[in-house]
């Protein structure tokens, strides 16, 4: 893409700017549209979020202006932060207790097996020009079809003409700083492991690949790992989580053996893998019907606005700190500390994950 808008003002800032854009918009927007969920209707938003995300997605492989590109992707951004909430806030709705533990954590377990997935079809489609990959978009749409058939709109419970129950945010903002942090830790060997590769002599872009992947699968064996203890408390899991993050990335740091390396990705993936669905639970599980929307929507939004902040964060501290391993040594260390306060601090919130308040 910079090859073909070489001519373009800023094109090094702007194709960047092309991957960035959506984890910022969905970290802006997704708060909206859980009060938009909330007010109208899960199920009608997430398909029209659905087929406009397959609109937009696509819109690259005909556009000829990069700034129009940009553009493009902050609608998908807008999209993806509506279709997120509506899917987190739905299965909150549909289930309950242990049961929609399970069920968030197998949305991080699928998540991340698409996600390892559709960029591997990514990377082949590339070989054919950069706008091919864009074709993956399309899929939404064809998923739009029985998502349309198949999910169905809760019913509302009665409640007094007109009124909503505020949202509790003493018991909200706490799971929502905690998951801006998390969305550092979680998105920081994404984006930055192939560059500590290279930078310790592995240019193959096979095994880059391959580690990368094998990283992915240990992130969605914590979604499954998550599945099985949904009923301890965040005082008990979130020092587990943050520990073994922390340990991997300070494993990266501590070495040049791609090996270890490749041990401590697992380490951080099989971490953040039970993280997510940790925080997601903690936040939104004792929100009820007209609150799950927004709650939702502002855990969305906390997550992302982290992952798109995490590679700014690193790339400032690996200028003051003489690296980028050194900057994953100090947020390693920054996890260890989140661990550790958070078995300190949280009594207040030591209850079940599986407990209700529907």
């Amino acid at each position: 893409m910079t090859q073909a808008f070489a001519g373009t003002p800023g094109v090094d800032v702007l194709v960047p700017v092309v991957l960035t854009a959506p984890a910022l918009l969905i970290g802006l927007t997704a708060p909206f549209a859980g009060v938009v969920v909330d007010r109208i209707d899960r199920k009608r938003l997430l398909l029209v979020a659905m087929l406009a995300y397959a609109v937009f997605g696509t819109a690259p492989l005909y556009l000829d202006s990069l700034g129009a590109i940009v553009a493009s992707r902050v609608l998908v951004g807008l999209c993806e932060g509506a279709i997120m909430t509506c899917c987190t806030t739905l299965i909150g709705d549909y289930w309950s207790g242990a049961r929609r533990a399970r069920y968030l954590g197998l949305q991080t377990l699928v998540a991340t097996l698409s996600a390892t997935v559709f960029l591997a079809l990514g990377g082949v489609l590339g070989a054919a020009g950069w706008r091919t990959p864009f074709w993956l978009y399309a899929v939404a749409a064809l998923l739009a079809v029985p998502m349309a058939l198949a999910i169905w709109q809760p019913a509302r419970p009665a409640v007094a003409s007109g009124t909503r129950a505020p949202l509790p945010w003493r018991q909200l903002l706490v799971p929502c700083v905690v998951t801006l942090f998390g969305g550092i830790v979680f998105y920081a060997l994404i984006v930055e492991l192939s560059f500590v590769l290279a930078g310790v002599g592995i240019t193959a872009t096979g095994t880059i690949g391959a580690i990368s992947a094998v990283m992915s699968l240990a992130t969605a064996a914590g979604a499954v790992v998550f599945g099985r203890l949904s009923g301890r408390t965040p005082r008990a899991l979130l020092p587990v989580e943050f520990g073994l993050s922390a340990a991997g990335l300070l494993l990266v740091f501590a070495t040049t053996s791609p090996v270890v390396i490749t041990v401590g990705a697992v380490l951080t993936g099989l971490g953040t893998g039970m993280l997510l669905p940790t925080l997601l639970t903690w936040a939104v599980n004792r929100l009820t019907f007209d609150q799950r929307g927004r709650g939702t929507g502002l855990w969305t939004g906390a997550l992302f606005l982290g992952e798109f902040l995490c590679p700014l964060i690193l790339a400032a501290v690996g200028a003051g700190a003489g690296g980028l391993q050194a900057a994953l040594a100090v947020l390693g260390i920054a996890s260890g500390v989140v661990g550790v306060l958070a078995a300190l601090l949280l009594r207040r919130h030591d209850q079940p994950l599986d407990l209700t308040r529907d």
